[in-house]
């Protein structure tokens, strides 16, 4: 079994990437365990409590169990992935079965921020967009999907996106292996995961 980490801002097309890779390979090939799953769970906090979680922190993570989980899969054990709902600001009761493949793929903000998550992997990727690109793909996904205003994106975007992205998400693209500028665009270097995956796997 292959671990491959792929990171990057918000917006910059990393989930895309993911799903290209995956569409071009057989249904058997790949599991993805999206970052944005494993959210901690805050069942036990007030709605003011969870409006001031900072989303876009490391702390925001629930590490431990998403690290379980890549061992468990690892070790050949299936495991019941957590879904998470950015409306509720909280996990949902309905998990995914994720059974192990010859490929898993573990896609999100701080994927390669986590130095165990990290050193589990053996290929690490970096999907690097341009910041207007990203603002604009963040206006275009949370007016959308989220229910915020324009202001409200634009607002958040300056006072915790933009930071954080600088405090912790660029720092980490020191760690990849392979840099993927233009996101979902790129071709040529989802082919080349692509390739690196079926070889691995024959």
């Amino acid at each position: 079994m292959k671990i491959i980490g792929v990171a990057g801002g918000t917006g910059s097309g990393k989930t895309t990437v993911v799903k290209k890779i995956v569409e071009s390979l057989p249904p058997h090939y790949v599991a993805v365990m999206p970052l944005d799953s494993y959210y901690n769970d805050t069942t036990g906090m007030t709605d003011e409590a969870r409006r001031a979680i900072n989303f876009d922190h490391p702390d925001a993570f629930d590490w431990m169990l998403l690290i379980q989980h890549i061992k468990k899969l690892k070790a050949g054990e299936p495991v019941e992935q957590p879904t998470y709902s950015y409306i509720l600001s909280n996990r949902l009761k309905e998990t995914v079965h994720v059974e192990p493949k010859p490929v898993i793929l573990i896609e999100g903000i701080m994927t390669l921020v986590n130095k165990e998550l990290r050193d589990m992997m053996d290929i690490k990727i970096f999907v690097d967009t341009d910041s207007d690109e990203r603002l604009i793909r963040n206006i275009q996904r949370d007016v959308v999907e989220r229910g915020r205003t324009v202001d409200m994106v634009i607002d958040r975007y300056l006072k915790v996106l933009k930071p954080m992205h600088e405090q912790f998400i660029e720092p980490s693209k020191k760690y990849a292996d392979i840099i993927i500028p233009l996101g979902g665009e790129n071709k040529t270097g989802i082919n080349i995961i692509k390739s690196y995956i079926e070889k691995t796997i024959k």
